[in-house]
């Protein structure tokens, strides 16, 4: 069994872990670590009875995962305090939100960047916040700062000058060339409050996000991550009545019926995520499946010439094909 199909084995079902022998050990961690799930494989793992050596291993992972936690917070509390003044909604994207919101989603989920949507009639206004709280641009190159700013669905990245923390700032959740138009505006009104002021998305969108990040705006790097946090997601929705009619609805709204859905057949065959009216996988689901769990034991990524098919196919959709070639073309002759 290779690296990924042991980690998603063991998030899946911990109880498998117990038979497993020093080398499959071996393999689990190095892919655990590699798609970004060691946090999650220790919180998922905790309580079982593990060979000494995993089990500190694990125990290491959860404190990382503690310290992650409250530094992206943190780091949601200053931009909140940056951009209170401004009076718009800002709503807390991926982890930290999942985190601020105290999602079971959030156990164990590394976090990255500081992700954030704000109305696009509010960008001008929320940058100069941003870089007046003493964030600053990352992307120094002229075409970069213009990719962005005209095609892309956020702004240039910014970093903290004193914390080197990341913030994307998002308008919308696909790229302005993509063929879906989700509706960002209904995003945003329907997007519910936290106690501290910010935001997060309804959880209708959140599981669509997920979704649009993970199928329609990547190549699928890291995937598995990004389709636990969906098992996890809908899980914890799927209890309250009504909800799949209601994402059912939302999806069709935000023109990301196909993403979700195929993101529920792939959870649910691979984590065994519980969900109402799934079909089986299709023949491009299983491609997919293969891109997924292309990770050996030693943590590095396997099947090439797929990984390069999905990475054409990332770009093909966020942009047409004219559009494609130039951006490949200034990219190749830097």
């Amino acid at each position: 069994m290779t690296g990924a199909r042991l980690l998603v084995a063991a998030l899946r079902d911990p109880a498998s872990a117990a038979s497993l022998d020093a080398r499959q050990w071996t393999s689990l961690i190095a892919a655990a670590r590699a798609e970004s799930l060691i946090g999650s494989l220790a919180w998922r793992l905790e309580g079982q009875a593990l060979p000494e050596r995993a089990a500190r291993l694990l125990d290491d992972a959860r404190r990382d995962h503690d310290q992650g936690r409250v530094q992206a917070l943190w780091e949601a509390e200053m931009a909140r305090r940056a951009l209170e003044p401004l009076g718009v909604p800002v709503i807390l994207l991926k982890g930290t939100a999942y985190a601020a919101a105290g999602l079971p989603a959030s156990a164990g989920r590394s976090i990255g960047d500081l992700d954030i949507l704000v109305p696009r009639a509010s960008l001008d206004s929320v940058q100069e916040a941003l870089l007046g709280a003493g964030w600053e641009w990352v992307k120094a190159d002229d075409y970069d700062d213009l990719y962005y700013r005209r095609w892309m669905h956020e702004l240039p990245p910014l970093i903290h000058r004193e914390r080197d923390r990341m913030i994307d700032v998002h308008h919308t959740i696909l790229p302005l060339t993509a063929t879906p138009t989700p509706d960002a505006a209904a995003m945003i009104a329907d997007s519910v409050a936290l106690d501290n002021g910010l935001r997060v998305l309804c959880r209708e969108d959140m599981v669509i996000h997920a979704a649009c990040h993970l199928f329609a705006d990547g190549d699928l790097a890291g995937g598995l991550r990004n389709l636990w946090d969906i098992d996890r997601l809908a899980r914890a929705f799927a209890r309250e009545p009504g909800f799949w009619d209601r994402l059912r609805e939302r999806r069709r709204r935000h023109q990301l019926s196909g993403p979700t859905a195929r993101a529920l057949r792939l959870a649910a065959f691979l984590y065994g995520t519980p969900v109402a009216g799934v079909g089986g996988l299709t023949l491009a689901d299983r491609l997919f499946a293969l891109r997924l769990l292309a990770r050996n034991g030693w943590g590095q990524e396997t099947r090439p010439f797929l990984r390069l098919a999905f990475y054409v196919r990332s770009h093909w959709l966020r942009m047409p094909p004219l559009m494609l070639a130039r951006h490949l073309w200034v990219k190749a002759t830097r």
